[in-house]
């Protein structure tokens, strides 16, 4: 075995590790019994994609993934702090 068949093995596994964590945190996201749990669930969302995308990229030596989990990860702060200032405040704008 070559060390780059068991590079691409290892990712494998991650990614079906990591696939995994995001049904578990959908699951969360569905059955959260509060607003915050929702919240948390999402936010766990948005970073287990942005795993997947950085091992996706890794495994096809593509940087073009790279450059999308980036986008994702700039998306999912910026809905992480709105939706906490809702469950806060019951109001976005002030």
């Amino acid at each position: 075995m070559t060390g780059h068949m068991f590079i691409d093995g290892t990712i494998a596994v991650c990614m079906h590790v990591v696939a995994l964590a995001m049904l578990l945190a959908l699951w969360r996201l569905l059955r959260g019994p509060t607003v915050p749990d929702r919240i948390l669930a999402l936010d766990t969302l948005s970073v287990t994609a942005i795993a997947e995308l950085m091992l996706f990229g890794m495994y096809l030596d593509s940087p073009v993934y790279f450059e999308a989990a980036l986008i994702i990860a700039m998306l999912g702060f910026g809905s992480t702090v709105v939706l906490s200032k809702f469950v806060l405040r019951r109001n976005i704008v002030e």
